[in-house]
């Protein structure tokens, strides 16, 4: 479950952009804020959305510690953390 929030990496395999917009949806805190905010509002029992949108939440920040940060259009290394990767 932890890492299938990088199947949003799969945008790359069109373009730069597509793959940029696609990981940063994914990797923005507003999905799991919002999916635990609807779980509170409306599910009564509802933990599994709960585990979900924790996990997710987990993942972000992560990837955050790791230094991968939301992404630019022009490629996949140049983030709003900074460079990653070996080419730095």
């Amino acid at each position: 479950m932890f890492l299938v929030w990088d199947l949003s990496m799969l945008g790359y395999l069109a373009s730069p952009r597509l793959g940029a917009i696609l990981y940063n949806a994914g990797h923005s805190y507003l999905g799991p804020v919002g999916l635990l905010a609807l779980t509170w509002m409306v599910a009564d029992d509802a933990r599994w959305a709960e585990f979900v949108a924790l996990s997710w939440a987990f993942h972000i920040a992560i990837d955050r510690l790791l230094g991968y940060g939301l992404k630019f259009t022009d490629r996949f290394t140049h983030t709003h953390l900074g460079e990653i990767g070996t080419g730095r």
